[in-house]
């Protein structure tokens, strides 16, 4: 019973859970302002959850062929047939009622929209696009961003330039990261047929774009400042934080080594991410002073 509990919760891709439940209370902690109904709180990170949980197990049953070929996804419990194609498709539909059922009752209507256009662009959008588009990153980029807008939009039930400046910082925080998987694990990548931008592009193509996204990432966080969103010290520790990233990225230009280099960078970008989660929730609690 156990192992069988383990194998339906690593079908909702708990990583990817966490990750996302992380960003999450980052946006709704900057929407609070240090004044936090916990209530709502909980039920903001249950919904998300439950919604990223049923397409992430959807995922899984949409890409059982595509994971089959690939040397990091042939394990998956769709793959191995340790979970039949039908059971997955019933958790999949429990976990999104239930998801969905709690946006809507317990934070709001445009929470609970944000949320659905999430689940569609992940599951229909990104997975069709990444098939036969190099494009299919950035289209899958949105979803990666509603749950910090999601956080956000729970406390304030608008859609406003904070709104807007979250979503874009986690749109391109994305693509660096998304773009440094696809080189080192590019040979799975070109196994399973699918046009990432180191496969169709090549290396070059793909550190340039990385560099671009690493600069939108910079200016849309520094945003968040000259609005009145965050404080001078969260400016300085992301500035410190976005100009060591370009210049781990500077020596993607010079190195050889492109495998060991990408890992680098997909690693710095998780520390990147938690550093800007982190200092946009701590900022959200200090006194004006402080800031």
């Amino acid at each position: 019973m156990r192992q069988k509990i383990r194998t339906y919760y690593l079908l909702t891709k708990p990583g990817i859970i966490y990750g996302n439940v992380f960003t999450t209370i980052a946006g709704f902690l900057l929407a609070s302002r240090g004044h936090v109904n916990l209530g709502l709180f909980l039920a903001t990170l249950f919904g998300v959850s439950l919604v990223i949980a049923s397409a992430c197990v959807l995922n899984n049953y949409i890409d059982r062929n595509i994971d089959k070929k690939m040397e990091r996804t042939k394990k998956r419990a769709l793959v191995t047939h340790a979970v039949s194609p039908a059971n997955a498709i019933i958790f999949a539909i429990i976990l999104g009622v239930l998801g969905f059922t709690d946006l809507i009752l317990f934070t709001n209507f445009l929470t609970f929209f944000i949320g659905l256009v999430g689940f569609v662009d992940y599951l229909v959008l990104y997975g069709l696009s990444k098939r036969w588009s190099v494009h299919g990153t950035v289209i899958g980029s949105i979803s990666g961003a509603t749950p910090i807008a999601a956080g956000y939009t729970a406390v304030t039930n608008r859609f406003d330039m904070g709104a807007l400046i979250l979503f874009s910082i986690m749109v391109f925080w994305q693509m660096p990261h998304f773009y440094a998987i696809a080189m080192y694990r590019i040979k799975d990548y070109a196994a399973a047929g699918l046009p990432v931008l180191p496969v169709k592009k090549g290396i070059s193509s793909t550190k340039l774009q990385i560099f671009f996204y690493l600069i939108a990432f910079i200016l849309a966080t520094a945003l968040l400042t000259p609005t009145g969103l965050t404080g001078n010290i969260f400016l300085i520790v992301v500035g410190i934080l976005g100009i060591t990233w370009v210049g781990f990225d500077i020596q993607g230009f010079m190195t050889t080594n492109n495998s060991r280099w990408a890992r680098k960078m997909f690693f710095f970008s998780l520390i990147a991410v938690m550093v800007l989660c982190i200092g946009i929730s701590v900022d959200a609690f200090l006194p004006v002073p402080w800031k």
